[in-house]
């Protein structure tokens, strides 16, 4: 059986400098080769630092990323993985006090909502309000608003390649 191959992107965006390594280790552990990412101070908060890293793995290797990562609550990170034969992609968003977020994604990085969850939505919603909350769930809005500060802060920085030991 041939294993599907995709890739994506880890986006750190706030790190304490103690655990810039032990992160390395983690996506290492994961990836199942050397990592050492570029870390550059993330100005949007003191004392934090960020980094970015393309990767290729397997169809799932995202979400692997997402559980090494999430070992530490104090960080701030996405994971994308783009869609593979067979398997659509995902965003994957971590904030500390809100936990991991999940959603499928289309070929355009854009966060894709199901039939059925939009039905129930209407079905439960009370009001145009509710469903609008309702909506920013689905979409995760909360993530989306805690990290757009630290997205703005990376913009332009390089991007290095990590390669999955298949």
């Amino acid at each position: 059986m041939q294993r599907r191959s995709t890739q994506g992107v880890v986006f750190v965006h706030a790190c304490p400098k103690a655990l810039c390594q032990h992160v390395d280790w983690a996506l290492e552990r994961v990836i199942g080769a050397p990592v050492s990412l570029s870390w550059a101070e993330q100005p949007a908060q003191h004392g934090a630092y960020r980094a970015e890293v393309a990767w290729t793995g397997a169809t799932g290797t995202g979400a692997k990323l997402v559980a090494a990562l999430k070992a530490w609550p104090m960080l701030r990170f996405e994971v994308t993985e783009e869609p593979s034969q067979g398997s659509d992609g995902e965003r994957m968003m971590y904030v500390p006090g809100h936990g991991v977020f999940r959603a499928p994604m289309s070929a355009n990085g854009d966060l894709m909502v199901s039939e059925q969850q939009l039905r129930h939505l209407a079905a439960t919603s009370g009001s145009g309000e509710s469903f609008r909350h309702g909506l920013d769930a689905l979409l995760g809005a909360a993530w989306d608003d805690d990290l757009e500060v630290y997205r703005h802060a990376g913009d332009g920085a390089p991007i290095s390649w990590l390669h999955q030991v298949v």
